[in-house]
């Protein structure tokens, strides 16, 4: 049996695990991300360096935010203003002596809902992960679509409204403003609303199933631009299913509401009326896609 190191790196915490070959997680854990990211590869090699003690470890498998190239080279690293510049890859091969793969974490959760989840068989589909903001994996023939530069799959730049904000920028009606939980649908209901900001999603549906006519409006717009945004994805590239990834997938509520409004904004369109639409589920694996999916990418090079 062969050992891997998945490493998922997100805003706020750093998850990482032991992995075998086939897609099982032995052990995990997480560390709080350092705002340095001199102290994030720092926290790396520690947790590479703990694991080399009780496996010989193959090969590390990096999930990262950002516009990643495919020689590791961070165009962007999304909130680690460290990483925008630098190749990640080498970084962490220098410090550990073991060879790495970098991925940006979309992409990472598409591969590992390929590979274990709820894309099993599917060929051609799109993953798309809500959270703070918007990400996106595409999977064509059974590969990721990276584009010309590395930036295939930045959902959260279409712009999918048309809000004239006084002093504020296009990015404004893009999907990671409108159709986001932080972006999205928390900023909306505390631009409209006088008193203390709210920072949990949960609040908001709570207080539109006690019937708040300002949690019911956030709620529909959110689901509005996002649904406009899936919409787009799906007559320009036409998937098998679409898969939503981030911490609000789990909610039930959310998902049902969610094509319930896909299905409103076809039905109002009629060159939609007869058009074959995918499949939109919740992802499978949740807070594991990035470790499961950064070992996919670690296992293929590996196998190479």
């Amino acid at each position: 049996m062969k050992y891997y190191i998945g490493l998922d790196i997100g805003g706020t915490s750093i998850k990482y695990g032991l992995v075998d070959e086939n897609g099982t997680i032995l052990e995990k854990d997480s560390v709080k991300t350092d705002i340095a990211g001199s102290e994030i590869l720092r926290n790396i090699t520690e947790i590479v360096e703990n694991y080399k003690k009780e496996q010989k470890i193959e090969a590390i498998g990096v999930s990262a935010p950002g516009i990643v190239q495919h020689d590791g080279f961070m165009t962007t690293g999304g909130a680690i203003r460290d990483f925008y510049g630098i190749n990640l890859k080498k970084e962490i091969e220098q410090r550990t002596g073991i060879t790495a793969t970098i991925e940006n974490d979309a992409n990472a959760a598409a591969f590992a809902e390929q590979w274990k989840g709820n894309a099993k068989g599917l060929h051609n589909y799109l993953c798309i992960v809500v959270g703070t903001g918007i990400g996106g994996g595409i999977i064509i023939n059974d590969q990721i679509y990276r584009g010309g530069h590395g930036m295939a799959g930045e959902f959260g730049m279409m712009s999918v409204v048309d809000r004239n904000l006084p002093g504020k920028g296009l990015e404004f009606n893009s999907m990671s403003f409108t159709a986001a939980t932080v972006g999205g649908l928390l900023r909306y209901y505390n631009d409209h609303h006088d008193g203390e900001a709210l920072d949990d999603a949960k609040v908001v549906y709570s207080l539109a199933a006690d019937g708040d006519k300002l949690a019911l409006e956030s709620l529909d717009f959110f689901y509005t631009a996002l649904s406009r945004g899936i919409i787009n994805l799906v007559v320009g590239l036409d998937p098998e299913k679409i898969l939503i990834g981030g911490g609000i997938s789990a909610n039930d509520q959310f998902m049902k509401d969610l094509n319930n409004k896909i299905q409103e904004l076809k039905k109002a369109n009629n060159d939609l009326i007869d058009l074959k639409f995918p499949e939109v589920q919740a992802a499978q694996l949740r807070n594991d896609a990035g470790i499961i999916g950064a070992t996919y990418r670690a296992v293929q090079e590996d196998q190479k």
